[in-house]
C-alpha cells in the first residue's frame, strides 16, 4: 500500500480512537459491540445517513448467530422482533434442526434492516461513536497507528482500522489485498413489485436456478426472485429488464405496474487472500463474498466480528502481543472458505439440467436420513464451526455448550459468564485443583457441577470434561486431561503472560 494520504486536509483536526471500523452493516456493528464490551474506544465510519437498507438483503439469522447474541445477553431483543422458524436448508431440502443440542435449535426470520437497527441501538447504549454520512477516503498505516482521511475533510487516527465495508470494500482495495475466486455464472434479480393481475404464486426452478413470487400481505404486492444466466449484466436492474425476465420465466409479466425497489446479485464467489495487512484488517463481506443461496452471509460476518473483537481488545489493552491477531485469519479464513464451497454447491444443485437434477436427487435421498440431516443442519445453521486449536478432546475448538451448571445450590447458565466478553475457566471436579490467580481480571474462574451428558451439534455425545477453558468468543481453548497439563500454555497463548 503506497502512501498517498490526501494532503488537502492536512490542517483538519485529528480525532483519535483505538479502533476505527469502516462500515455500520451487521459485521461492523457486531464488531463495535464486542470492542465496546471489552472497554475499547471504537468508532464506526458509515456512508449512509440513516440505518436504512435498500433492496433485499439478509432475511434472517441462523442458530449460531442467535447463540452469539445470547452469550452477550441480548438475544431476546432480536427474538422479540422476528419469528422463530426452521430456515436451514440444502439442495432444496428443508433441514429441521429442532433436535440438535442447543437452546436455539431454530432460525429467526428477521430482515437485515431490523437486525441492523437493533444492533445500532445496542452499540449506542455501549457508547460507540458513529460518524454518519461520511466514508473512508484514504488511509496510511504508519507502523504504530493508522491515519484515516474521511470524505468530509476530517482526519482520524487509530491503533487499527477494520474494513467491514462490503464486497466492494474500499479498505480491502486500498490495502492491496487480492480478492480471488470464481467469476459469476448466474445473476439473481430481486424486487418488491405491484402487479396488475394475480401472479403465479410460489417457488419453482428454471435452467439457471430459483424463480419465485411471494405475497407481501397486500393484493398483488409481491417479492420476486428470478435467476438468469450472467452475461455481464449491469448491477442495476431496470423495470423493463424485470418485465422481460418475468415473461421469459412465466410467459407473461402479470401486468407489472411498478417496483418499490429493484436489486441484482451474482453468484461470484471470492475471498480475500489475507485478512490482515499490518494494522488493517478485513471482516464480513469485505473478506468473503458469495451467492445469497443459503443465507449465510450475515451470520458469517457476525462470527468474524466475534472472533476478532476480543483479540483486538486484548492487543489494544497490552495484555497480549499483536501476533494474536494472526489467529483471526487462521481460524476465520477456513471457516469462510467452507461457506463459499457450500454456496457454490447449492448454486449448482439449483439448476434444472439433467446432471444437476441427478446430483440433487442423490442429496435429497441422503438428507432424508437422520444422521446426514443433523450434520448438514449443523453446517447450514453455523453450529458445526470448529477451529483447529490442537488438543484431542472433541470440545477443543468448538463452542462450549450452554449448560445449566449448579453451584452453591443455585443453577446458572454457562453463557452467564460470557456476558462481558471475558474468558471463563469452568472447573467441574469435586475439589478445586487449578490456580489461575495471575490471570485474575482477564478471565472468570467458576467452580460448579454438571451431572448430565455433554453433546455437540453435528457430533453427538462427548466425554464429560473435568475442566474447560473458554475464550471470550465461546470457543473452548483447553480441556483438562485429568492432570491439569497444558492449562498455563493455553492461558498464555490466549490471555497473555502471567502477572
Amino acid at each position: 500500500m503506497s502512501e498517498t494520504l490526501d494532503r488537502g486536509a492536512a490542517s483538519a483536526p485529528i480525532q483519535t480512537h483505538e479502533i476505527i471500523i469502516a462500515g455500520a452493516g451487521p459485521t461492523g456493528l457486531a464488531l463495535a459491540a464486542e470492542l465496546a464490551l471489552a472497554r475499547v474506544d471504537v468508532a464506526i465510519v458509515e456512508p449512509r445517513a440513516a440505518q436504512v437498507v435498500e433492496g433485499l438483503r439478509a432475511g434472517g439469522l441462523h442458530a449460531r448467530t442467535i447463540e452469539i447474541l445470547d452469550q452477550r445477553g441480548v438475544a431476546e431483543r432480536f427474538i422479540a422482533k422476528g419469528k422463530r422458524a426452521q430456515i436451514a436448508g440444502f439442495a432444496r431440502v428443508a433441514l429441521d434442526i429442532s433436535d440438535l443440542p442447543t437452546r436455539h435449535n431454530y432460525g429467526l426470520v428477521l430482515g437485515q434492516e431490523a437486525f441492523e437497527q437493533e444492533m445500532l441501538a445496542w452499540v449506542r447504549e455501549l457508547g460507540v461513536v458513529v460518524y454518519r454520512a461520511v466514508a473512508v477516503q484514504d488511509f496510511v498505516d504508519r507502523g504504530d497507528e493508522v491515519e484515516v482521511a474521511l470524505s468530509d475533510g476530517r482526519r482520524c487516527a487509530a491503533r487499527y482500522l477494520v474494513g467491514c465495508d462490503g464486497g466492494r470494500s474500499f479498505v480491502r482495495k486500498r490495502a492491496g489485498v487480492d480478492f480471488v475466486g470464481t467469476d459469476p455464472q448466474t445473476s439473481f434479480a430481486l424486487a418488491e413489485v405491484e402487479f396488475g393481475r394475480e401472479p403465479r404464486w410460489g417457488l419453482g426452478y428454471g435452467p439457471f436456478g430459483v424463480r419465485a413470487i411471494g405475497p407481501m400481505g397486500e393484493p398483488r404486492r409481491a417479492r420476486v426472485v428470478l435467476t438468469e444466466r450472467y452475461e455481464g449484466q449491469p448491477r442495476a436492474l431496470s423495470l423493463d429488464e424485470l418485465r422481460a425476465l418475468l415473461i421469459d420465466a412465466y410467459g407473461e409479466d402479470f401486468g407489472l405496474v411498478r417496483a418499490s425497489w429493484l436489486s441484482r446479485f451474482t453468484d461470484a464467489t471470492r475471498q480475500a487472500t489475507t485478512y490482515r495487512r499490518g494494522r488493517v484488517l478485513l471482516a464480513g463481506d469485505a473478506a468473503h463474498a458469495h451467492s445469497p443461496v443459503g443465507g449465510k452471509g450475515l451470520d458469517t460476518g457476525v462470527q468474524d466480528a466475534v472472533n476478532l473483537g476480543w483479540k483486538l481488545a486484548a492487543v489494544v489493552r497490552g495484555e497480549v502481543d499483536s501476533a494474536l491477531l494472526d489467529s483471526y485469519e487462521a481460524e476465520r479464513h477456513p471457516a469462510a472458505a467452507d461457506v463459499l464451497r457450500s454456496t457454490l454447491a447449492q448454486v449448482a444443485l439449483d439448476r434444472d439440467d439433467p446432471r444437476c437434477a441427478a446430483m440433487r436427487e442423490a442429496m435429497v435421498e441422503l438428507l432424508r436420513m437422520d444422521e446426514p440431516r443433523r450434520r448438514y443442519g449443523a453446517k447450514m445453521s453455523g453450529l458445526d464451526v470448529r477451529y483447529e486449536l490442537g488438543g484431542r478432546h472433541p470440545l477443543v475448538g468448538r463452542r462450549v455448550p450452554d449448560l445449566d451448571l449448579r453451584a452453591n445450590d443455585q443453577v446458572f447458565r454457562v453463557y452467564t459468564w460470557l456476558r462481558d466478553a471475558r474468558g471463563v475457566l469452568l472447573e467441574l471436579a469435586d475439589a478445586p485443583t487449578l490456580n489461575i490467580a495471575p490471570w485474575t481480571g482477564r478471565i472468570h474462574h467458576v467452580r460448579a457441577r454438571y451431572d448430565g451428558a455433554w453433546a455437540l451439534p453435528g457430533v453427538g455425545s462427548v466425554e464429560a470434561p473435568s475442566a474447560v477453558l473458554v475464550r471470550p468468543d465461546g470457543h473452548v481453548a483447553w480441556v483438562d486431561d485429568g492432570a491439569g497439563e497444558g492449562l498455563t500454555d493455553a492461558l498464555v497463548r490466549w490471555f497473555g503472560a502471567a502477572r
